[in-house]
């Protein structure tokens, strides 16, 4: 299964960490509704987490600032995630996305952006030091 648009999109105002960790939001497009994309999010996701250290996630909107990403406010978009050493998690319930347990399950992919985020940081304040 191949999207049938693929467009890559910045995210404003990365934090320096970030940019250089190769955050990346990607807009695809597929004109046959018919496809079965609950499980192609689920092979993509588990593909990116799979040989490095990662937080992926998919969403019908995207959020275009690292402040909004995997927020409260942006939780009911976010359909699918995942983090290194995990299963991919593809919820498509409309339902599921609005409540609570899911923007729990979203604060946690966020806060593992986060860890990744100062992961890269303390790497880079002990390369400046040595």
């Amino acid at each position: 299964m191949v999207p049938d648009a693929f467009l890559p999109f910045p995210l404003l105002e990365q934090p320096e960490a970030i940019e250089r960790l190769g955050l990346v939001s990607y807009d695809m497009d597929f004109d046959d509704i018919s496809l079965d994309l609950r499980e192609y999010m689920g092979a993509v996701l588990r593909h990116v987490c799979a040989d490095t250290r990662a937080v992926a996630w998919a969403a019908f909107e995207g959020a275009f600032h690292y402040d909004e990403l995997l927020t409260d406010q942006v939780a009911h978009q976010v359909y699918g995630y995942c983090t290194t050493g995990t299963e991919p998690v593809v919820e498509w319930d409309t339902a599921a996305l609005r409540g609570e347990e899911w923007r729990h399950r979203i604060a946690k992919a966020r806060a593992a952006l986060d860890a990744l985020l100062a992961a890269s940081e303390m790497r880079d304040r002990r390369s400046r030091t040595d």
